[in-house]
């Protein structure tokens, strides 16, 4: 009997150990954080660092030219059509978190017509998500070539060089966010099936999309709305 019981309790013993293993385990994978999202959330701090230099040196240009030479330079820019144009993009961001939540459900194209957006996948929402980035650099280019028209340019004068060094750094993070666009959008399209690896570059893609938009946010309330 005593053998036995000492069988039992060495079996019960196992199956506890194994159980409290696979918790273990099984916890582990799901806290565990992606390499790849951690990686890029890193990566964009120091993209915050960077544009925060440039927020220093708009910043100071300005104490140091005056508000009265600063307001004769700022006068020019067109306001409402800048206003347009930042919808656009603040919009975009909406529709890449659309085209995220498809990613997340493993939708990669739309099951539906093309007009019932409520059936849209992750390619058709980060497409229009494409186009609306593609709406705002064409603005922008429109603004530049207006602004050089009224004779402000990158050496014309202090404010000029901030404007364009400022604005033109950010117009080129969204033109790498348009390109990342495309590379996903073509290697979901050329993939036999959805993966979750594809959804997890759609998800990060999305972060660095978030971030550009949410900088420009800052950049059109220090140049455009304060004066």
């Amino acid at each position: 009997m005593k053998g036995g019981s000492g069988k039992t309790q060495a079996w019960f013993s196992g199956i506890i150990s194994s159980m409290s293993t696979a918790s273990v385990s099984a916890h582990h994978k799901i806290t565990r954080p992606n390499a790849v999202a951690v990686g890029t959330i890193v990566w964009l701090s120091s993209e915050l660092m960077f544009f925060a230099a440039l927020f220093a040196i708009y910043f100071t240009t300005r104490a140091v030219q005056g508000p009265t030479i600063w307001a004769e330079s700022n006068h020019i820019l067109n306001i409402p059509f800048a206003a347009l144009n930042t919808t656009v993009l603040v919009l975009s961001s909406v529709t890449c978190q659309f085209g995220v939540f498809a990613a997340e459900r493993f939708q990669n194209r739309r099951t539906g017509s093309i007009i019932q957006m409520n059936k849209w996948g992750m390619r058709e929402w980060f497409a229009l998500t494409f186009l609306m980035g593609a709406f705002f650099i064409g603005g922008q280019i429109f603004e530049y070539a207006s602004l050089v028209q009224e004779g402000l340019t990158l050496s014309s004068t202090a404010y000029g060089s901030v404007f364009f060094i400022a604005t033109g750094f950010h117009g080129l993070h969204v033109t790498g966010g348009l390109i990342a666009f495309l590379v996903v959008m073509i290697r979901v399209s050329k993939a036999r099936r959805f993966t979750h690896q594809q959804a997890t570059t759609a998800i990060v893609v999305s972060y660095y999309w978030h971030f550009v938009d949410v900088v420009w946010i800052a950049l059109f309330s220090a140049i455009y709305l304060i004066k």
